[in-house]
């Protein structure tokens, strides 16, 4: 592997970026700042990427996840702080026209609303949500049958989160157990839980999930678990637990792969190797965050795994031994001036190769070559 910087552009100073998806040359890219809506960037010609327009922002509204099925696409609506967001949930967009996204619904979950979507075309979306009468976020599994008026199809939490049904939390006070979101796989939901590890969720009646297993290392080592990647063809997950803290003012963070064959008793059987050099002195988060996660008519492997790694930029690791991980490319630009230190976010892959990553710290978006 050799990748390459094609284009980059900071959205017009608008740098502060997060989920990016695209589709018939146009990129979809969600925004860390409250209040600012969705960027649609041409990138036809990847060397010279333009903004070409946005989707409106929302006061105290945190909207920066996107998810694209075919002709439609999902925002999120996010409370962060005190202040009431003037939306919470998710609206949905026909994009037939991607150039022209029209809203066709607006989902409101109430509460603090919606922190992340996986929809990849079908029935169900499945939305990690702090619905009202729950204490932090959730399963909801909206039916997405007719796109102009989604509804709940089902929900599941952890028990203790539900403080309106007085439920109690049987955790520690100084951890936190939360959905992150879920990644779907057939009959099952892989579920980043944050301090509660991963948890598998048999989704065969979608009315009722039910438990089928948890892995969890924090407090021990780690926490914040993110994203929980199945490769089903192998019997694997790929974990990522988030750095969350500065220079390293925490347990380190990793690239855990799981052993799936018995979904039941999850095993640990490696971790991706950090990258080396004096990351922690950098300045602001170093550690993993998102993966590639495969996404129908994307890129797909299950020996290939792209990860974002904050100030260590992206990474690609093989794991064709899972045992035995080994990174095989990675991408590092240097931080823009004005910005402490380069903040690689997410990542997404096209099928023909094309590679963008978003920057939370101000940088914006880099399209690469694999």
């Amino acid at each position: 592997m050799a990748l390459r910087l094609l284009g980059h552009t900071d959205l017009n100073g608008n740098g502060a970026t997060m989920q990016l998806m695209s589709t018939r040359g146009i990129l979809f890219v969600g925004h860390m700042k409250p209040g600012l809506g969705t960027s649609i960037v041409d990138v036809t010609d990847p060397r010279r990427p333009q903004v070409i327009g946005s989707l409106p922002g929302f006061e105290n509204t945190l909207s920066p996840k996107v998810q694209i099925a075919g002709d439609l696409l999902l925002v999120n609506y996010e409370q962060r702080g005190a202040n009431q967001a003037a939306r919470v949930g998710f609206a949905v967009y026909d994009i037939s026209n991607p150039v022209r996204p029209k809203e066709i619904a607006y989902y409101n979950t109430g509460g603090k609303g919606v922190h992340r979507i996986w929809y990849t075309g079908g029935r169900y979306a499945f939305l990690s949500a702090v619905p009202p009468g729950f204490r932090d976020r959730m399963l909801l599994i909206i039916d997405m049958q007719d796109p102009e008026h989604p509804c709940e199809a089902g929900r599941w939490w952890l028990p203790g989160l539900w403080a309106e049904g007085g439920e109690a939390p049987d955790w520690p006070e100084e951890m936190r157990c939360c959905l992150h979101h879920a990644v779907v796989a057939g009959d099952r939901a892989y579920l980043g839980f944050w301090d509660a590890g991963v948890i598998i969720l048999d989704i065969t009646n979608i009315n009722s999930p039910k438990q089928i297993s948890r892995l969890s290392w924090a407090p021990r080592e780690g926490s914040c678990t993110h994203t929980a990647l199945p490769l089903t063809g192998r019997n694997l997950l790929v974990v990522t637990d988030e750095s969350t803290k500065p220079r390293c003012q925490e347990p380190p963070k990793y690239v855990r792969i799981i052993d799936i064959k018995n979904e039941r008793e999850p095993q640990e059987i490696a971790k991706c190797p950090p990258p080396e050099g004096d990351f922690c002195n950098r300045g602001l988060r170093f550690g993993p965050h998102n993966l590639h996660e495969n996404r129908p008519g994307s890129f797909i492997s299950e020996n290939i795994i792209y990860v974002t790694y904050f100030n260590a930029g992206l990474r690609v690791y093989d794991i064709t031994r899972p045992e035995r991980p080994v990174e095989v490319d990675r991408f590092l630009p240097p931080a823009p001036p004005g910005i402490e230190a380069i903040q690689i976010n997410d990542v997404y892959v096209e099928a023909g190769g094309l590679v963008y990553i978003s920057d939370r710290a101000g940088a914006g978006v880099y399209i690469l070559e694999s």
